[in-house]
């Protein structure tokens, strides 16, 4: 059974960053663990502040970085699946972020009230196959 707080509590952060606000962080358990699962600084850390730090080196690389959520995908009681699409330009190439098929996908861990672990994907692929999943375009 799934807990529709836990969905809007995930609903709500991304309502943020769809405007490329990353600011708020009341969302996240202080002893969080933030994981890039792929992509190419792979990596893991724990707590708010290293959380923050991670955020902004990622996000440093780019100008009017956003991410949009493509669908929300209730996996269980705690955890719950986002595809998205980051949106934005590189500082140094300029190339529009949209165009280098940035589709990707999120993992939220949810404990009263809190994220507990987020784990960020640039391959959608990777992140459905490790949650059980089959990949987008196979056929069930």
């Amino acid at each position: 059974m799934t807990d529709s707080s836990n969905l809007d509590l995930v609903r709500s952060i991304y309502r943020d960053w769809e405007r490329g606000d990353y600011s708020a962080a009341e969302w996240a358990h202080p002893q969080i663990e933030y994981v890039f699962a792929d992509g190419p600084d792979p990596g893991a850390w724990e707590g708010l502040a290293a959380m923050a730090e991670a955020w902004r080196d990622r996000l440093s690389t780019s100008e009017a970085a956003r991410i949009e959520a493509d669908e929300y995908r209730e996996l269980d009681g705690e955890r719950i699946l986002v595809l998205t699409r980051g949106i934005g330009r590189g500082k140094k190439s300029g190339l529009e972020l949209r165009h280098a098929e940035t589709q990707g996908a999120h993992l939220f861990h949810v404990r009263q009230g809190k994220v507990t672990r987020f784990v960020a994907y640039w391959d959608r692929d990777r992140a459905l196959a490790d949650v059980g999943l089959a990949p987008e375009g196979d056929a069930p």
